[in-house]
């Protein structure tokens, strides 16, 4: 075991953070003073269809906000998104998020893109002084399942530094499924849907991306009206 936390360590210090990456780090771990009500990674999947709903319910949002309807925000109508929910972020901040975001690099964002960079929003925008920060953004019936994805988190970051590690993810699924040989490897296929970039650390964005692919959102623009789409995920 003690193999396993020097590599996440090792893996860790090699990390090159941007100056937004750093923000939301900060951001995770101060919402990690306050602990997880996660019990289990099984109570986070009983909550995917819920989360899907909430999330379906965005694409009227984001319809709305794509002038040119070509499927796709670019970064002047995420600029033109901003101004009218009244989120206070700089030209420079809105560029990295968007920037952050365009997982594809095609300038675009494509509505599963939209979704973390709101979530980003929603995390860096958390100020404990501005009661009314998180119903400025529009979309005030998010706060429930943007909260879902960040306490998740924090459930998953046992260490509380920012990231999760795969011996993290081995002990939150070996909460839920003690005693069965298959943990690990259900652990490690979980791990490597996070790790987008392979360093073998996952940062907040890599597991918003990871969790819209759970639950279906990346299917949403092909067949808006599936309600069934995604649902094979909803079990380990």
């Amino acid at each position: 075991m003690g193999g396993v936390v020097a590599k996440d360590e090792s893996s860790k210090s090699s990390l090159q953070e941007t100056k937004l990456e750093s923000k939301i780090i900060e951001a995770v771990q101060r919402r990690e003073l306050k602990g997880s009500s996660m019990k289990s990674f099984n109570s986070i999947i009983l909550k995917f269809p819920k989360i899907d709903e909430s999330f379906r319910k965005c694409k009227t949002t984001f319809n709305e906000y794509d002038e040119d309807k070509n499927g796709t925000i670019d970064l002047q109508e995420l600029k033109h998104c901003f101004r009218k929910l009244e989120i206070s972020f700089t030209d420079e901040e809105i560029n990295d998020l968007f920037q952050a975001c365009d997982i594809n690099e095609d300038m675009t964002m494509k509505f599963n893109e939209f979704i973390v960079l709101i979530c980003l929003v929603y995390l860096l925008k958390e100020d404990p002084s501005d009661k009314d920060a998180k119903s400025q953004m529009g979309m005030p019936n998010l706060k429930a399942t943007f909260e879902t994805l960040v306490d998740t988190f924090v459930f998953l970051d046992k260490n509380k530094d920012g990231y999760v590690s795969k011996s993290e993810m081995v002990d939150a699924i070996n909460e839920t499924t003690t005693g069965e040989r298959s943990s690990g490897r259900i652990a490690m296929k979980r791990f490597e849907e996070m790790d987008w970039d392979r360093n073998g650390m996952v940062n907040f964005k890599e597991f918003l991306f990871a969790f819209t692919h759970w639950v279906g959102i990346e299917d949403i623009d092909d067949e808006d009206a599936d309600e069934n789409v995604g649902s094979n995920v909803y079990m380990l």
